[in-house]
Order: C-alpha cells, then sequence, then structure tokens
C-alpha cells in the first residue's frame, strides 16, 4: 500500500474511533437521583506572584437542568451550593420545582459571588412520578468582559447519598 493510502486509511481509523467513542447507549430510566455539579465561582491562571499564588478570574455560572423526557415531567427537589470545603452555602431551589416534559429550570450564580471558589459543587436531587429519562444537567461557566471571553461547560453525575 503506498504511503497516501496508508495515510488515508489511517484517517479514516481514527475518524471512526472519534465517532464510535461519541455514541452513547441511553440511560436507565429512573424515578429520581442525587447529581453531583463541579461549579467554578473562579479559576485559577497565569504565573505565580511572590506569595506563590495565581491569578484568579470570576466567573458565572448558568445552571441548566434539563428535563429530557418527552412524556413524564420530573420535579427538582434541591439544588445545595457547597464552596470548595464542602460547607452548605445555600440551596437554590427553596421548594420543589416541576419541569414539564422537556422543559429547562435554570438558576444562576453571579460572577461576583466568590465564596463558591474554584472547587464548588452543586449536589441536585430530583425525583418523578414514573420512571423517567434522567435530566441532562450542565453548567455554562463564563466571563464576557472584553478584551478577554472564558467559557466553558461542566456535567453533571449521578451519587449515590446515604441518608
Amino acid at each position: 500500500m503506498n504511503p497516501l493510502r496508508r495515510t488515508l486509511a489511517a484517517l479514516l481509523a481514527c475518524c471512526w474511533a472519534a465517532t464510535a467513542a461519541y455514541a452513547q447507549e441511553a440511560p436507565s430510566l429512573s424515578r429520581g437521583q442525587t447529581l453531583y455539579l463541579p461549579v467554578y465561582s473562579d479559576i485559577w491562571h497565569g504565573d505565580l506572584d511572590n506569595k506563590g499564588l495565581p491569578s484568579k478570574a470570576p466567573l458565572s455560572a448558568l445552571v441548566s437542568i434539563r428535563n429530557t423526557d418527552p412524556a413524564q415531567p420530573i420535579r427538582v427537589l434541591s439544588a445545595r451550593y457547597h464552596d470548595t470545603k464542602g460547607r452548605l452555602l445555600r440551596n437554590h431551589v427553596a421548594s420543589p420545582q416541576l419541569v414539564p416534559p422537556l422543559g429547562t429550570l435554570e438558576l444562576f450564580v453571579e460572577r461576583s459571588e466568590a465564596s463558591g471558589g474554584s472547587g464548588a459543587s452543586f449536589l441536585i436531587r430530583w425525583r418523578s412520578e414514573r420512571p423517567a429519562n434522567p435530566p441532562v444537567v450542565e453548567a455554562v461557566h463564563t466571563d464576557l468582559r472584553n478584551p478577554r471571553t472564558v467559557s466553558f461547560v461542566t456535567t453533571a453525575r449521578p451519587v449515590r447519598i446515604q441518608e
């Protein structure tokens, strides 16, 4: 096989492998979960200063709780926001919120809210009367001040909580 064909074959194999890696099985239906969502009130960047500390850039975070079920509503019971040391700062959902099929509940952490730190997180509890597709829960972190723009997404994952 000539070198060009070998290179093309290798490239096609890589593309196929990447496509297969993105394919996911549908999650099991559930009547509820607790989800852990990492959230960044700030990110460290740059070089260390004379005290050995990096610069920090404050960020806002839009938390999006998306009901992926086309037929079943879900109820978000709580969204507890914790700081880097794991201390509860507040519950962003004071009373249970119904999210209709394919609807979204949005929560917002302001850029000026610095108490969470770079290791902040949410524990989000949801329930459904009937088995439903689990929600997709993400946080979009942004700092859109000129001349630079920072934006990235974190995704929640299910955790087991002993109560």
